[in-house]
């Protein structure tokens, strides 16, 4: 392997990890924003676990980027030095917390994207992502057979239930498309057998979301993406701005702190 080229596969590679760990890392914090205010103390508890291994995820992803850098950044430089446009977050992720039901159907979504991705990156040829991905996708089944379960009890409750996990649906919907794009760090990557092309998950994911949704009584939404710019690509939602300003804000005021 020629110098250049192998320049080239590390910064794709440090790219693809940054992909993955911060769509982990800003859902698990927009997870982390609802602690203390779930229906009741179980759930309140139940998902923040969620977005403790979440956090856990996008840690192990970010400690690998930061070991191919290689120039001594670490992850929480990473989580909260890198501006806006250098994160590679997913739009779904970074919507807010308007209510429950948008909170539940967003994990719903990514539940069973997350559950059919890191499966397949599970059989990695690197060895660090292979690792990583094993360890996750235990959490994940987890994660995935809970918001399930809710779709279901929600969707088949009340009227007024039915309704609210509807237009959360209905709203959350138009962000799905973003998850089969494939960035230019997938595609070459997956020629080596690394990473996973998004696109290969959506027939998968199409079909098990519209059975679960079908079996809560609910009804799949039209496709309409709502944009063909993407956070994979570090143009992000409106909505990314606000949350790192207000999770960096101490990080950067204190830079040298020690913690």
């Amino acid at each position: 392997m020629g110098l250049n080229t192998f320049k080239m596969k590390n910064h794709n590679l440090y790219q693809y990890c940054l992909q993955l760990g911060d769509t982990s890392f800003i859902l698990s914090h927009r997870i982390a924003e609802y602690c203390s205010k779930a229906p009741h103390l179980e759930e309140d508890l139940a998902i923040t676990n969620v977005g403790l291994d979440l956090l856990g995820q996008a840690e192990s992803f970010l400690k690998y980027a930061a070991e191919i850098k290689g120039d001594g950044t670490s992850e929480d430089d990473l989580a909260f030095k890198r501006k806006e446009k250098d994160f590679k977050s997913i739009h779904l992720c970074e919507v807010p917390n308007f209510d429950y039901a948008l909170i539940l159907v967003r994990q719903f979504l990514m539940d069973i994207y997350n559950n059919l991705l890191f499966n397949e990156l599970s059989e990695s040829k690197d060895a660090i992502i292979n690792g990583i991905s094993k360890k996750s996708i235990k959490e994940i089944r987890y994660h995935l057979q809970r918001s399930k379960d809710w779709m279901i009890r929600l969707g088949q409750g009340t009227e007024e239930s039915n309704q609210k996990i509807q237009y959360a649906l209905d709203t959350l919907w138009m962000y799905t498309n973003e998850l089969f794009y494939d960035s230019s760090a997938e595609i070459e990557l997956e020629k080596e057998g690394i990473a996973v092309l998004s696109s290969s998950l959506e027939t998968e994911w199409r079909k098990k979301t519209k059975e679960i949704i079908v079996e809560a009584g609910l009804v799949v939404p039209e496709n309409q993406p709502h944009s063909m710019q993407y956070g994979k690509d570090g143009i992000h939602t409106e909505y990314l701005g606000y949350l790192l300003a207000e999770m960096q804000h101490l990080p950067l005021l204190y830079p040298d702190a020690k913690w």
